[in-house]
Formats: C-alpha cells, structure tokens, sequence
C-alpha cells in the first residue's frame, strides 16, 4: 500500500528487502504502491526495481486514484503477482484482475490476518465483501510463522497451500554502524540504554514497556535509560503524560523516527531491545537486533520464541508483570547480555539473511508456475 519507511512498519521494509534479492537473483521485478512516502531517495535506494505509483486519493484507508487500463496490463505482463498485506484497496483491485486474466498469485499477509484494533467494522465488510475469496483463491499462501499458519486456516484454506517462509535480514545493513556517534547525538554518554523500536501504538505495547521500567528498572537499576525510537501511532501523548505525572522524564526519552544509519547505530549502541508486542506474526525487529548483536526481551506474541532456547534473550508473557519479571532476570546479570547477543547474531545469521531465505520465494514462484503450465 506504500513504500513509506515512517509510517509503513515492518511490511515495508520487508517489501523493499525481498524486492531487491529478487533482482540480485535474476527476477524482474515491478512494484505497484501509492506515492504516499516515495521520495526521490527512496527511488533512488530502489534502483533496479520497477516502481508504479499511484497517486493517492485518501491517505486514511491508502486509497490511490485508480487507473484501471494500466493496472490490467501490469497484471497481464506479469508472470506471478506478490500480494503483500492484507486489508488493502489496492490488493482487492489487484486481485479482481488477476481472477478475471486467470494470473497465478499468491498473498503474504505478515501479521494482518487478525481483526485486531480499530477499524474492525471496516475490516469485517472487507472479508465479507472479498477479502476471504483473496485468500481463499490465491495460488499460494505465505506465513511469516507457525501461527499464521492457524490463522489462514480460519480462513478455510487448505494448508497444502500454505508455505512458511519467513522473514529476512540483510546482514550488510548494520555493518557501518556508529555507536558512539548515537549516544552523543542523544546525550546519553556511557550510561547503559534499554531500546523500544515500532510505531508507538497499542498493538507494539510500548506503554506495557514503560509501566514495567518505572516499577522495575527506574528504582532498581537507577543507571539504565530507556529509549523509546518511533513514529507517533496514537499512544505518544498517553505516553508522555505518563513520562511526566510519575517524574521520570530524566530517563526515559522519545527520539521519534529513525532512519537507517541512525536506527543501525541505535541498536549497536543499546544494552538491551524489548519489544512488548500485544500481536505480532514475526518481528522484523528482532532480526535487526540480532544482526546488530543485540539481545532482545520479547513477549510471546512476537513469534519467535526460539529466543529462549537458543539463550538470546528472554520471552515473556505480553504483560506488565511478564515484562517486569523479564527486566529483573535479564538486568541482574549485566555481564551475560554481551554473550546472549552474540548467540542471537550467528544464529540470525545462519537462518534468516535474505540470501537464503529468497531461494525458498523463488522456488515457490517456480512451482506455480510449472502447476500453471
């Protein structure tokens, strides 16, 4: 629905990695999007990569201004089409297309199967109107983890058609990454950090986060600061308010959105990463941490609970309390979160850089099409 770093989220970025390995591997690829977000330095960081924008005729719900001829023959000139998210005007238009030429496509929702926050009635009619026949008659189905997989299956589908192919890294994004230059940008010298990093809204659960640091870290481990790093997504105001009425604005800070060297730099900088996630199919935001060597504490709707027991960090309940008794164990010993990140690293490593994980999308492609044939 856009390439927008700021305000696109983990969808996003994960469009723009697997676009790029696809080119790398000797796939031509086009993508369709809204203009909300595409700046000439995101063009540019995209060279190589068709991109097709749509002016945008609402920016609330991503609706573009449709040019129905053109969209036909981009659909008709494609060999596959990648649906990414779910609950999108631009899929549902993509869609009616690609049933009418008879085009193989397959849909990676990431995460956004659920009816989950606001806009339920909305996203209700959507599955009622079309949304499920999407799913149901895509070529192929992609979840990002385990627990999508169940979640696809409300939808009636076949789990034949289900592949589980996760996210991706690509290890070279945090190779230049500049630590120290983070903590004098943001005043924090020497003094050990704990990093939120998403878009500040319920879903994420910053403010499980920052209730669990006032009770816990704040009066227990008086050198530890906390960094909240994200966009606005409802909850800032909520959360400063909080910040200010139990005085402990002098360790905690919000430092809004970070761009790419500067969030590289933030991670390679921050003793600890948690991510307090209420949902979440599979955090992007634990691969990025770990690729920096940093441990993380997660909850358990993050999807990836294999962090416990490779020991890169800790996952807990998606709780204030769960957070709390996470802190306590992790903080307490200082000197094994060093160790933890480096587990977490070569294990990301090995599993989930995009070199690897874009073999698995190209061999999916491949078989649909032979089924086609």
């Amino acid at each position: 629905m856009s390439l927008d770093p700021v305000s696109g989220g983990g969808t996003v970025e994960r469009t723009v990695q697997m676009s790029r390995y696809l080119i790398r591997h000797g796939v031509n690829c086009t993508v369709l999007t809204t203009d909300i977000g595409l700046t000439r330095k995101r063009v540019n960081d995209l060279a190589g990569i068709n991109i097709i924008r749509l002016k945008t005729l609402n920016r609330r719900y991503y609706l573009p201004i449709l040019s129905p001829g053109k969209i036909r023959n981009y659909v008709r000139s494609a060999d596959i089409i990648h649906l990414m998210n779910h609950w999108t005007f631009l899929n549902a238009v993509v869609y009616l297309f690609a049933w009418g030429l008879r085009k193989p496509y397959v849909v990676c929702p990431a995460g956004t199967l659920s009816i989950y926050g606001r806009s339920k009635k909305s996203k209700k009619l959507y599955n009622l109107l079309i949304g499920k026949k999407i799913i149901r008659n895509a070529w192929g189905l992609i979840a990002i983890s385990t627990k999508e997989i169940n979640q696809f299956c409300t939808y009636g589908v076949e789990r034949k058609k289900i592949v589980l192919i996760p996210n991706g890294i690509d290890p070279t994004s945090f190779q230049y990454a500049d630590a120290n230059a983070f903590r004098e940008k943001y005043g924090i010298g020497k003094s050990p950090f704990i990093i939120f990093v998403g878009r500040l809204n319920s879903i994420k659960g910053p403010d499980l986060l920052l209730k669990a640091f006032h009770k816990v870290v704040y009066h227990n481990y008086p050198q530890y600061y906390l960094i909240l790093a994200g966009p606005d997504g409802g909850m800032l105001s909520e959360l400063k308010k909080y910040v200010f009425e139990n005085y402990i604005d002098d360790r905690v800070h919000f430092i809004g959105y970070l761009g790419d060297r500067d969030k590289a730099a933030a991670y390679c900088a921050a003793d600890l990463l948690v991510i307090p996630s209420r949902q979440e199919a599979m955090s992007i935001v634990v691969l990025e941490a770990g690729i920096a060597g940093t441990p993380v504490l997660i909850t358990d709707q993050c999807g990836f609970d294999i962090v416990d027991e490779i020991k890169g960090g800790k996952v807990v309940p998606a709780t204030i309390d769960g957070l709390q008794l996470g802190l306590i164990e992790l903080l307490r010993r200082p000197e094994n979160l060093q160790t933890m990140g480096k587990r977490l690293y070569n294990y990301i490593l090995e599993n989930y850089a995009w070199d690897k994980i874009i073999v698995e999308y190209i061999e999916m492609y491949n078989q649909i099409l032979r089924k086609r044939a």
